[in-house]
């Protein structure tokens, strides 16, 4: 199993990473400003306009260690990563298996029973922590609703119903999305999911962290040898990545929860975002910071692991989801078992 590490986001404008032995130094105008052992790195994120050395890439990518480059908005530009790993046999049975519809729905319909189990867990906890500043009734009808989802997908569907059912699901979660947030509520408030551009504050902070997220399970799906580009719920699209979108669907409550806590802590202020003459919202520098700060910490959180029974960080979920997975596609399991949170 892989072992937990940490990622290194770097997010100072005109920051250049380079290689010295066994370290990558972080220097600004020639002055180092951080050094850090490469062996205690899982992966690199760099914000903007930050360069690095291509000896230094080149030894990640020996390494396995992932190098990725965002714009300074968390915009996906490019990753910089070595040799493929795995075992080809896997990746044979994956797209084997992917152009089977009917195996398409079994696992699109695990993944999306964990998504749906994992919003009503949020409703859950936004009842029992806030029942009395919040519109109970809203969030149990929303409950309810979502129950009524989860036994849809006990029934045999096709991958067509299943994301009917994902879509709806989605829908009766985000309409109640503004109910969980109980402070500061007349700058940070959500109407509807936007994304390119985000609208508001809300989906500014849901954008941004899901666009993370993305990269840790893109390359957790990497690390155990499966195509992050194949998916099942998410069929092939040029440029999209459609398994890492699939397993990312039990994980977006989990960064959903980040978001919730970030405004109702009074972490994030709203002074800490710009508007765009077109309307797209943004985050300042060191709001990006608290985020990124807040999301690593969640990281390192341990919580007990239902299907293997084994006590570890939340970061190593991606990676015990995708060896799962890749057990799964080998036959060693008979169904894939989604993180279903507790």
């Amino acid at each position: 199993m892989k072992k937990h590490l940490n990622t290194l986001f770097v997010t100072t404008q005109g920051a250049y990473l380079a290689k010295e032995g066994e370290t990558v130094v972080v220097k600004v105008e020639k002055e180092i400003r951080l050094r850090l052992p490469i062996h205690t790195l899982e992966s690199i994120v760099c914000f903007g306009n930050v360069g690095a050395s291509p000896f230094l890439m080149g030894f990640c990518g020996e390494r396995g260690i992932t190098f990725s480059f965002l714009t300074e908005y968390g915009k996906f530009l490019a990753r910089v990563q070595g040799a493929v790993s795995g075992n080809v046999l896997l990746r044979r049975q994956q797209y084997r298996s992917a152009d089977d519809l009917d195996f398409s729905a079994r696992i699109a319909t695990s993944f999306v029973t964990a998504k749906i189990a994992n919003c009503r867990h949020n409703l859950k906890r936004i009842l029992r922590d806030h029942g009395e500043r919040i519109d109970c009734e809203a969030i149990q009808e929303a409950i309810r609703r979502l129950n009524n989802s989860l036994g849809r997908l006990k029934a045999d569907l096709d991958l067509d119903m299943v994301r009917g059912v994902e879509g709806d699901s989605g829908h009766v979660y985000f309409q109640v999305l503004d109910h969980m947030i109980v402070k500061q509520k007349d700058e940070f408030y959500f109407t509807k999911r936007s994304r390119r551009p985000p609208l508001d504050l809300v989906n500014c902070l849901l954008s941004f962290l899901y666009m993370i997220l993305m990269n840790d399970v893109r390359s957790a799906l990497e690390c155990v040898g499966l195509d992050p580009a194949v998916g099942f719920l998410h069929r092939d699209r040029p440029g999209r990545f459609g398994l890492a979108l699939d397993m990312m669907e039990e994980f977006r409550p989990w960064v959903d929860r980040i978001v919730l806590s970030l405004i109702n802590l009074g972490q994030v202020k709203a002074k800490g975002f710009k508007v765009s003459n077109g309307g797209g919202v943004r985050m300042d520098d060191e709001t990006r910071k608290i985020v990124l700060t807040a999301y690593q910490k969640k990281k390192q959180e341990v919580l007990v692991h239902a299907f293997v029974d084994e006590k570890m960080p939340v970061g190593l979920l991606f990676h015990t989801q995708a060896l799962l997975l890749a057990r799964f596609f080998r036959g060693d399991l008979d169904g894939y078992p989604p993180m279903i949170w507790r």
